[in-house]
């Protein structure tokens, strides 16, 4: 069946080993349109992120790169800002031949500016598994603002499964929108929909947050645990816009309430203007149900995890940063991202992670 694999489809594919996880699946792990994938019991310290390469298996290139490896079986280990780390993780896979695969970050671990992304033997790209792959899949992992307590069992990176081309066009991105609003303001539509930064004070003149260079360790599960002043510093404008020093990481949100239906999902993709002075990035899928009324949304702003590179960069209110590209479900999940799940961010306007304590 073309189009994005269901929850009731990734069970199926767990039942007849297509999906062959070293331990039995955890409730929550299938989501209505991707797998949760689990950190395994060991931790590389390796000197260089890297891909195998063709024909190449990621155990002989470790080799290669490995400074030491790490037992996180026992109380856990913790992940050193700005090291590279690889971990096996504990789904493997034996695709059918018309089935691949995307990863992505989850959403929790791309607002702590975690960099992480799936490896696979042969890869030659990260987080993409070609039809019909049958073997491990690893976790390399960046910590970028802050140190990180990790344990086996953890979910860091997500996989979505599909079969054919599933990507709407523009046109049929068009007629969704006419159909179904898919946001709540002036569409525009250009290799996916695309979607602005909202840098408009409101009640207040908080804007964002910008992750601060010297903190603690972020233990990932503890949930609501964080005095977020302890890591984040407020972000402000009074004119609709900021500047953005190279180099720091900023949790922004989206101008527009994004609306996902049930039968389609949708990927986060970089703006492909030819400003290259910053980057939108890290956690990438929304489920479908994500801000739709019928799953408990009015609209749900996009979190936007944004990164400046080499030079200053002024950001204006309502600048286009990024789009989503829509894709069909090949059914529709039996259960919805809000409706049926405890989703931490349905319904969300500027929001960090759920490790930290909600503001007084």
């Amino acid at each position: 069946m073309i189009g994005v694999s269901s929850d009731r489809q990734i069970a199926d594919m767990v039942d007849r080993g297509a999906i062959a996880p070293d331990a039995p699946l955890t409730e929550g792990q299938i989501q209505p349109a991707s797998l949760d994938l689990r950190l395994g019991s060991v931790a590389y310290r390796v000197r260089a992120s890297f891909l195998a390469g063709q024909g190449q298996s990621v155990l002989n290139r470790l080799s290669e790169f490995e400074m030491h490896r790490i037992d996180i079986s026992d109380r856990g280990a913790v992940l050193e800002k700005g090291c590279v780390y690889l971990v096996p993780l504990q789904e493997s896979l034996a695709l059918p031949g018309a089935v691949s695969a995307v990863a992505n970050a989850k959403s929790s671990t791309g607002r702590l500016d975690l960099l992480t992304r799936v490896i696979i033997d042969g890869g030659t790209e990260f987080d993409r598994v070609p039809p019909g792959y049958t073997g491990p899949l690893y976790a390399e992992i960046c910590p970028r603002s802050f140190s990180v307590l990790v344990r086996p069992g953890m979910r860091l990176n997500q996989i979505r499964f599909r079969q054919g081309q599933a990507v709407l066009s523009d046109p049929e991105l068009r007629a969704l929108h006419d159909d179904t609003p898919l946001v709540d303001g002036e569409v525009v539509i250009q290799d996916g929909l695309g979607f602005s930064v909202d840098l408009q004070p409101g009640d207040t003149d908080l804007v964002g947050f910008r992750a601060k260079p010297h903190t603690g360790v972020i233990d990932l599960d503890r949930i609501g645990h964080y005095d977020p002043t302890e890591y984040w510093e407020d972000v402000r404008s009074a004119n609709g816009r900021i500047i953005l020093d190279p180099g720091a990481f900023y949790i922004l949100v989206s101008r527009e309430a994004v609306h996902i239906p049930p039968a389609y999902a949708a990927e986060m993709a970089p703006y492909l203007a030819m400003v290259g002075e910053f980057r939108v990035h890290y956690a990438g899928f929304f489920d479908p149900g994500f801000g739709h009324a019928g799953a408990g949304g009015a609209g749900s702003r996009g979190v936007l995890e944004v990164r400046c590179h080499e030079a200053p960069f002024v950001l204006e209110h309502g600048q286009v940063v990024g789009r989503l590209v829509y894709e069909r479900m090949s059914e529709v999940p039996q259960m919805l991202y809000g409706a049926d799940l405890a989703s931490n961010y349905q319904g969300q306007g500027l929001k960090l992670s759920k490790h930290f304590r909600a503001p007084a």
